[in-house]
């Protein structure tokens, strides 16, 4: 999920990796196939930005708000801020960027490592956004549109509890894609708070955590790009 993303205005946004062993996942004939079956209008490519040491890494950096035209993205060596307010300016989307450090006080690479939003809710590490204006602004930001946020540790952080993505079937019903490990991270209060919200589905991905560095939401890119219909 961190050399694109697809938008529901017809757009593929391609963006700049930064380690360059990773660089080969980009892949045009993926691009390709998706054009048999969904709308897209134009491909942006900012992969460019790699040639100056620039990153940014799609949805490991970012994490949109689709519905109120938010996004979220804490800096780091993998996420610039000026792509990141490029990418919300082509978008129209209202960039918030901040900085959020582990319990060693070491930039978090990735938004989506301390940070997940749902349609009603977002799972956030808030103890790893020191500074408290940016963090009255996210909150404030995330209770003004509606979402109910569920505050993790940075031990919940560290077994992938904010690397969560919540999908929706198809039936106008939605799931809330985890690993087993950030499931078992949670208390149930937290627990609780996101059924009543959302179903559940842990993934047993130990691999993945162990050997990838990732999470579930790191698997999955999503496609909001609307489908062709054919007569």
């Amino acid at each position: 999920n961190n050399w694109v993303s697809f938008h529901a205005d017809g757009r593929v946004i391609l963006y700049p990796i930064c380690a360059a062993n990773r660089r080969n996942e980009r892949r045009m004939d993926i691009i390709e196939t998706l054009k048999e079956k969904f709308i897209i209008k134009e491909v942006i490519d900012l992969s460019y930005y790699k040639k100056e040491n620039k990153f940014l890494e799609s949805t490991g950096s970012i994490i949109f708000d689709h519905e109120n035209k938010i996004a979220y993205a804490c800096l780091s060596p993998r996420t610039d801020k000026n792509i990141f307010i490029e990418v919300c300016t082509l978008l129209k989307y209202k960039p918030i960027y901040f900085t959020a450090t582990d319990q060693n006080g070491q930039a978090i690479y990735h938004t989506n490592v301390m940070m997940c939003i749902g349609s009603r809710f977002s799972v956030i590490c808030l103890e790893s956004i020191t500074d408290l204006q940016e963090k009255e602004t996210i909150c404030d930001a995330l209770r003004n549109t509606g979402h109910q946020i569920i505050d993790i540790s940075f031990d919940q952080t560290g077994n992938f509890a904010g690397n969560m993505l919540e999908l929706s079937t198809g039936d106008e019903h939605n799931i809330l894609a985890l690993s087993q490990t950030a499931y078992d991270s949670l208390h149930i209060e937290q627990k609780t708070k996101l059924e009543n919200l959302v179903e559940l589905v842990p993934l047993p991905i130990k691999t993945i955590e162990t050997i990838g560095g990732g999470s579930a939401r790191c698997m999955i890119a999503e496609i909001f790009l609307k489908q062709i219909v054919k007569s």
